[in-house]
C-alpha cells in the first residue's frame, strides 16, 4: 500500500522495491484495487505490483497474488462497496490489472454495514466458481462473521489488524480461531502503521531487545507477530529497498519465550 498511496515514491524505486522483497524470499503479495489516491487512481497497486511481477528476474510461479474487492476511494475517501454487482466489477477490474485469468486470492475487504453478509459472501462464491478467484478471504472480520463465510465457501485467509499496539485480533479470539481451522491470518499494520512504528525504535522493551540481539526494532516486532499463532503471516509495507529487506528478514527469526514475553507484557501507547 505504501508503495501507492500518499507519499509513494516514483515507479522504478517502486518496482525496485519489490524485487528486493521478491529476492529476499517473500513470496505473497498483498494489494488491492483501492490502494490508490482516489477513485481517478484504482487499481494502481495492482498494475504496479503486475509490471513488478512481469519484469523480476525470479521464478514467478512461486508467488501468490492476493488482492482485495468491497470498498471504493471517491475523492481519496474510503468507503464500503459490498454488492454482489459492485464486487462483481471490483473483479473484472482486478483481473484486467494484474493481468492475469484467475485472482490467486481474492478477498472481501470489509464488510459493508447497508448489505447482508453472506449475500457479499456469496458473490466471493459465485466468481470462485466461474474460475474467476482461486483461494477466498476475508479481512476486517469477526469470528462470527467468518463462521457464517465458511458456511458459504471455504475461507483461506483472515486479513485483520495486529501489532503490539493493537492487540483486538488476540483478544477477540480470531487469531485463535484462524490457527483452530487452519485458516491463514494475514497480520496487517504488523508494526502499528502510520506513526506509531515511528515510536518503535525509542520504546524501551523494544530498543533493549533489538540491541540485545542485534536485529532492528521493526524485524523484532514483525518477528513477535509472527509467533502470535501457528497459521500469522504479516504483510507489512515498505517504500524503500531497505525496509523491504528488514521485513523479510524478521520471517528467519525466532524469538525465546523471554524475548516474546517482555513484548506481550508491555505497555504500547498508541498517544
Amino acid at each position: 500500500m505504501p508503495l501507492s498511496i500518499q507519499g509513494r515514491p516514483d515507479e522504478s524505486t517502486a518496482i525496485r522495491v519489490v524485487h528486493a522483497s521478491l529476492d529476499a524470499g517473500v513470496t505473497l503479495i498483498d494489494t488491492a484495487d483501492v490502494y490508490c489516491l482516489d477513485h481517478t487512481d484504482i487499481g494502481h497497486n495492482e498494475r504496479l505490483m503486475a509490471k513488478a511481477l512481469r519484469t523480476w528476474s525470479g521464478e514467478r510461479d512461486r508467488v501468490v497474488v492476493a488482492t482485495k474487492g468491497g470498498l471504493t476511494r471517491p475523492n481519496g475517501a474510503w468507503e464500503r462497496a459490498g454488492h454482489p454487482v459492485q464486487l462483481r466489477t471490483a473483479c473484472e477490474r482486478s483481473l484486467r490489472a494484474l493481468g492475469v485469468d484467475r485472482i490467486d486470492l481474492y478477498q472481501f475487504h470489509a464488510p459493508d454495514p447497508v448489505v447482508r453478509f453472506e449475500e457479499s459472501v456469496g458473490a466471493f462464491g459465485q466468481l470462485q466458481r466461474e474460475g474467476k478467484i482461486r483461494w477466498f478471504g476475508l479481512s476486517n472480520a469477526r469470528v462470527a462473521q467468518i463462521q457464517s463465510a465458511q458456511a458459504i465457501l471455504p475461507v483461506v485467509t483472515v486479513q485483520n489488524r495486529l501489532n503490539p499496539f493493537f492487540r483486538e485480533a488476540m483478544s477477540e479470539g480470531v487469531v485463535g480461531y484462524c490457527g483452530e481451522q487452519g485458516i491463514g491470518f494475514l497480520a496487517y499494520s504488523p508494526l502499528g502503521g502510520g506513526r506509531l512504528n515511528k515510536k518503535l525504535p525509542s520504546h524501551p522493551v523494544v530498543r533493549a531487545l533489538s540491541t540485545e540481539l542485534r536485529m532492528t526494532p521493526h524485524a523484532l516486532v514483525t518477528a513477535w507477530v509472527l509467533a502470535q499463532g501457528p497459521t500469522v503471516l504479516a504483510i507489512p509495507g515498505s517504500r524503500t529497498v531497505a525496509h523491504a529487506v528488514d521485513a523479510a528478514s524478521a520471517g528467519n527469526l525466532v524469538l525465546s519465550p523471554e524475548a516474546l514475553a517482555a513484548i506481550d507484557v508491555a505497555e504500547f501507547s498508541r498517544a
